[in-house]
């Protein structure tokens, strides 16, 4: 448990610095085509990341975290499916007004937007390859739970529900240094 505290303290330390709001935006169009290392985010899928257990109402999903900038900015892009009980978190520094799109994104998704406190605010689907962002209406946003597409819907989870991790609450959960 200290070692995953640790860990997770120092990933979160260099997301905080980032303080990125659109995890799969393409960055303004250079004016000579940029190396893949210049990118933001990766060329093609990313490895599984780290998992945690989340629970969303009665609910239990195997939850990879997007906690570096490269990360965020992956996503799902370039995968070809989300398994069912499985999902994806991304967990900001700072609640905000996130927004999310879907380059690069083969996968129907539905994404929760969600407060401090781990309560889902917002539900949104996302269509595969649609580059329009998906802006949250609150600027108390610090965590977006993405799932395959419908799967809120199926298991009648809406707005008020609250999401916990296996270690307790969302904001006991994750710690995030300092902003300076």
């Amino acid at each position: 448990m200290k070692f995953f505290s640790f860990v997770m303290v120092g990933a979160l330390a260099l997301l905080a610095a980032c303080n990125q709001s659109q995890p799969s935006a393409a960055p303004a169009p250079p004016t000579a085509p940029p190396s893949a290392s210049a990118l933001p985010y990766l060329t093609n899928a990313q490895p599984r990341l780290q998992t945690i257990k989340l629970y969303v109402g009665p609910e239990t999903l195997a939850t990879e975290l997007a906690l570096t900038p490269q990360q965020m900015a992956t996503g799902m892009m370039w995968r070809t499916n989300m398994p069912n009980g499985e999902a994806m978190l991304f967990a900001f520094s700072q609640p905000h007004r996130v927004s999310f799109y879907m380059k690069n994104t083969r996968v129907p998704l539905s994404a929760a937007y969600i407060d401090p406190s781990g309560v889902i605010q917002e539900i949104h689907d996302l269509h595969p390859h649609k580059e329009e962002p998906v802006e949250a209406s609150s600027d108390n946003i610090q965590f977006v739970l993405e799932v395959p597409q419908g799967w809120f819907k199926r298991r009648n989870i809406s707005t008020g529900a609250v999401v916990r991790t296996q270690f307790g609450e969302m904001k006991r959960s994750f710690t995030f240094s300092p902003t300076r």
